[in-house]
């Protein structure tokens, strides 16, 4: 949602293009994302590990962020630019959080299932 509306401030702001498109492809990627793991997709696709993909994303995503976002902030064209770029900068930190987050969940040496007990 928040990749969103950093995306709707900076296409309203008519921002440069790198600042709209990165955006853009952060809300689809994540927007994609969800669409997997509510479909259950990761389940069925098992030969790639998809937790690992998604820290992946957010890690990329943020570097990209921190780059594209202070740049706007720095240029201030408008007022919708730096509405995009301050939006941006909280994306990234939840992008970091989501990051750490997923993580602290993953086991790369334990087994890639569901978590219930065998009998």
């Amino acid at each position: 949602l928040l990749a969103s509306v950093t995306f709707l401030c900076f296409a309203g702001s008519r921002s440069p293009g790198a600042c709209t498109a990165l955006a853009a492809m952060e809300a689809l990627i994540t927007a994609l994302f969800l669409l997997l793991y509510l479909l259950r997709l990761d389940q069925r696709l098992g030969w790639l590990f998809w937790p690992l993909a998604d820290i992946f994303n957010s890690v990329i995503a943020a570097l990209f962020l921190l780059i594209v976002c202070l740049f706007a902030i720095i240029i201030k064209t408008n007022n919708g630019t730096l509405a995009g770029g301050v939006f941006g900068l909280v994306l990234l930190v939840l992008c970091v959080v989501d990051a750490v987050l997923l993580f602290q969940k993953i086991s790369l040496d334990g087994p890639r299932g569901r978590n219930t007990p065998a009998k």
